[in-house]
């Protein structure tokens, strides 16, 4: 414990210590705070001269705790911390990224703008670039790697990584980190790989370790990182996916993600979506939110999926419906 703090400051230690630890005794705080136990007491004083709540109970299991007042108390937190609440929020809640007048976002805002400098812009730099939208499945990463992951980004600083790319498969890379970003609750890394030469998005659930590096970046001029995310997401897979759609790229980029492929314009009337795909059945079920004549021009394994998820809706559509049965 630092023993020449000014009187304040071991107000407000002591603040974190009982908020941190109810039912802290007054020796115990005395001896966090490095001074003797009339001191202590002083201080907890001091904090209800400000109007914080703090309760002491007397007996064998007493101490001090804050209790319930008319005003919320100051709240300190960590980086971990601050950044841990605010991954939490925006996995849960998708107005929180952006700028609805709503109560999440509300109270989300009030809790950055008081944060310390140092801790409120790795969080705030999360919330500007989360588009989340909810997967049950999602991997949640910790907060102290997503933290540093985030303020290298800020810093404009190399790291090398420890990444798990498979059950006991873990390598290293060094990369210049360019955003962390949430897609459907899963938490990624936009980065430039060094040892690949190559653009990648990596799971920061699957980053083991971080060391910073004296290297300093620029990232991209003009990088949108979600919309780099989401045209990423759509490429390198197994089959190649191509469909005409008879409809201008504004309509369709209107029912399409952005992550189900690029369009490009055929003609004024239209579109192409170019993609690839591991799975054809999942494929052709997103197509489905397409509103206008289209045709699957590739894979074959895409057309065969269309041709059986359509027969599925025909007979669907075909069945009379249920007759009542006397019981």
């Amino acid at each position: 414990m630092v023993h020449d703090a000014s009187p304040t400051a071991r107000a407000l230690l002591a603040l974190e210590l009982i908020q941190d630890g109810p039912g802290i005794t007054a020796d115990r705080l005395a001896d966090r705070l490095g001074v003797s136990g009339r001191a202590a007491r002083r201080y907890v004083g001091i904090l209800r001269e400000a109007g914080v709540p703090v309760e002491s109970v007397r007996g064998p299991y007493g101490g001090y705790r804050v209790g319930r007042g008319l005003r919320v108390p100051p709240l300190m937190f960590t980086t971990p911390e601050a950044l841990g609440l605010v991954m939490a929020v925006l996995e849960r809640h998708r107005d929180a990224a952006g700028t609805a007048e709503n109560p999440v976002e509300s109270a989300l805002g009030k809790i950055i703008r008081v944060l310390p400098e140092p801790v409120a812009e790795p969080a705030q730099a999360v919330r500007r670039v989360s588009a989340p939208v909810p997967d049950s499945g999602a991997a949640s990463p910790g907060p102290e790697t997503t933290a540093l992951l985030v303020q290298s980004c800020a810093a404009g600083r190399r790291l090398r990584l420890g990444y798990r790319s498979g059950p006991g498969a873990e390598r290293t890379m060094e990369v210049d980190p360019w955003a962390v970003v949430v897609r459907r609750s899963r938490w990624y890394l936009l980065c430039w790989s060094h040892t690949k030469n190559a653009r990648r998005v990596l799971r920061v659930d699957r980053v083991a370790t971080v060391d910073v590096l004296g290297e300093t970046f620029a990232p991209p001029a003009g990088l949108d990182p979600v919309r780099t995310l989401e045209e990423h997401l759509s490429e390198g897979w197994k089959y190649e996916v191509e469909v005409v759609i008879d409809a201008p790229v504004a309509d369709v980029a209107q029912w399409l993600p952005r992550s189900l492929g690029r369009l490009e314009e055929a003609d004024p009337d239209r579109t192409r979506l170019v993609a690839t795909t591991d799975e054809p059945d999942w494929y052709a079920e997103q197509l489905m939110a397409v509103r206008a004549a289209f045709r699957i021009v590739g894979p074959p394994e895409l057309r065969e999926a269309a041709r059986v998820l359509g027969e599925r809706f025909l007979l669907a559509g075909a069945l009379p419906p249920e007759e009542d049965h006397e019981g």
